[in-house]
């Protein structure tokens, strides 16, 4: 055979073999990727449809380099394929996206490690970690970043105002001017131009032909800079409010103000990095390195990789369709049996509407709301899953309610007594348009108590894989705090209900077994 024809059924075989590869993973990955693309369509994320086609740009850009590196297919590549499996099932028995989102990128790595070899790889070595910037962070991790950012924009943009001469006074996320109150919401904390910032400020420092230290620079730099900024946005709404109303916080002034503090970011990073060109004199000449031209064309799998790839992707492709880890326990009791006695609390239940009833996936809830003689209210709420699944799992408070407009002013974890003793429960004093309110909540999950999301997946994993279970259940407790009312009245409340509430609560909750 002439070479012309091996080289073309070389071709030929390296197609089908990364097609048939791509298909596997394609459905390997389908649920979560279809997720992450409705989340793209949230405004905090709209980044992210640009992260793959720069990515893929980037990598167009080093094609010289790529075609003058010869491929080595490297069983290396396994070091980073296996851990993405493993991950992928963490995600999957853990019902965590996230988890899934990160296990396709590692898989994807180790599968180009595999053919490409390490040499080649290092050539896209940015592209592939710019990458990771598609997948949209967990609501958690969202929303406590997004809560530090507005008390830093808050406290700053209250620096602002005084200085430009105006009576302002910050308590939380909340600015009072004398003339009214300004909420800085999510929308505001800076977080949706800190993470597009970040990565402009990256993409100019990978094309900036200057020291390490100036890169880094330019890139940390980024995040006082959106900060700043942002607070400068708080201070003007401020200042302009008592000429123009509430016009300057809201409709189109407030997306513009969006918009121009983004760009002004942007400006003030590129005469940043003008004037890094300037210091220390003219920037270190590219290095040119001699490769020797590989044969591309004639570089690919092992039959053996080629077989263990596959046996290991169609495998875990096949099991997570067919095997189901996780048996179905239903609850205990219905919850409808809740007692509207608890102590001298006295109760009324009501109903979560039908769209967000389906929603969230739930096998069974209470909704409740108890009052004391002295006319103290506490809204009690009970989430129960039978088998935790992507996106069919326990929901954090922490994430569903400053999607509802709330805003977090502390948070932590806190002793009460419960059925059996003391147990650590989830704290948090959350306010919105004046309103504020006390919570407790906590994740009863198959006999532990659990208080944090992280705890959360792990543990539906382990027990996924041991005891095949993964069903559990979220406890929310809230109590308004009145005007004037100390906070010591409203734990006070709180840790007398859960006192009362929890041994009933665990007659309906199944447990350990």
């Amino acid at each position: 055979m002439s070479q012309i024809g091996k080289t073309l059924k070389t071709r030929t075989a390296n197609i089908f073999i990364c097609s048939a590869i791509a298909v596997i993973c394609g459905l390997l990955y389908f649920v979560p990727y279809s997720n992450m693309l409705k989340l793209w369509g949230n405004e905090d994320f709209a980044y992210c449809y640009f992260v793959p086609l720069i990515a893929a740009y980037l990598v167009w850009e080093k094609r010289r380099e790529l075609d003058r590196v010869p491929s080595v297919p490297s069983w290396s590549g396994f070091a980073v394929l296996l851990p993405g499996i493993a991950l992928y099932w963490l995600g999957e028995l853990g019902g965590e996206y996230y988890a899934l989102s990160l296990s396709s990128w590692l898989v994807l790595v180790g599968l180009l490690w595999m053919y490409l070899g390490w040499n080649k790889l290092k050539q896209i070595a940015f592209p592939m970690l710019f990458l990771l910037a598609m997948f949209p962070l967990p609501n958690v991790v969202y929303s406590n970043m997004s809560f530090k950012l507005k008390l830093l924009s808050s406290q700053i943009g209250v620096a602002m105002i005084r200085l430009a001469g105006l009576t302002a006074f910050r308590e939380g996320n909340k600015i009072d001017l004398g003339f009214t109150q300004l909420q800085v919401v999510d929308a505001c904390s800076g977080l949706r131009y800190l993470i597009p910032l970040l990565l402009l400020g990256l993409l100019l420092a990978y094309h900036f032909n200057a020291a390490r230290w100036k890169k880094a620079v330019l890139v940390i730099s980024t995040i006082p800079l959106t900060v700043l900024t942002n607070s400068l946005r708080i201070a003007s709404v401020g200042f302009l409010y008592q000429f123009w109303g509430a016009a300057v916080a809201e409709g189109f002034f407030h997306d513009f103000s969006g918009w121009l503090i983004f760009m002004v970011s942007l400006a003030l990073l590129l005469g940043e990095m003008w004037l890094l060109r300037r210091i220390g004199g003219a920037s270190p000449a590219e290095q040119s390195f001699n490769i020797q031209s590989g044969d591309n064309v004639g570089s690919r799998f092992s039959w053996q990789m080629i077989a263990v790839v596959t046996i290991l992707l169609l495998g875990t492709l096949g099991a997570s369709r067919t095997l189901d880890f996780r048996e179905k326990v239903p609850i205990a009791r219905p919850l409808q049996q809740f007692p509207m006695t608890v102590g001298e609390w006295q109760g009324a239940r009501f109903g979560l509407n039908a769209d967000l009833l389906a929603s969230l996936h739930l096998s069974d809830y209470l909704m409740a709301e108890y009052r004391n003689p002295q006319g103290k209210v506490v809204s009690i709420y009970v989430a129960y899953n039978d088998s935790q699944r992507k996106g069919e799992s326990s929901h954090s408070p922490a994430s569903c309610l400053p999607g509802n407009g709330w805003s977090f002013e502390e948070s932590g974890v806190v002793t009460t007594p419960g059925a059996a003793g003391l147990m650590t429960v989830r704290r948090a004093f959350i306010q919105k348009s004046g309103d504020r309110m006390l919570v407790y909540y906590w994740f009863p999950q198959r006999g532990r108590i659990l208080t944090s999301m992280v705890q959360l997946k792990l543990y539906a994993f382990l027990d996924a894989l041991t005891v095949h279970r993964t069903d559990g259940a979220l406890v929310r407790l809230i109590t308004p705090v009145e005007n004037g009312e100390p906070i010591e009245l409203a734990e006070r409340r709180l840790k007398e209900f859960v006192q009362l509430s929890v041994p009933a609560l665990n007659t309906f909750i199944p447990g350990s077994r």
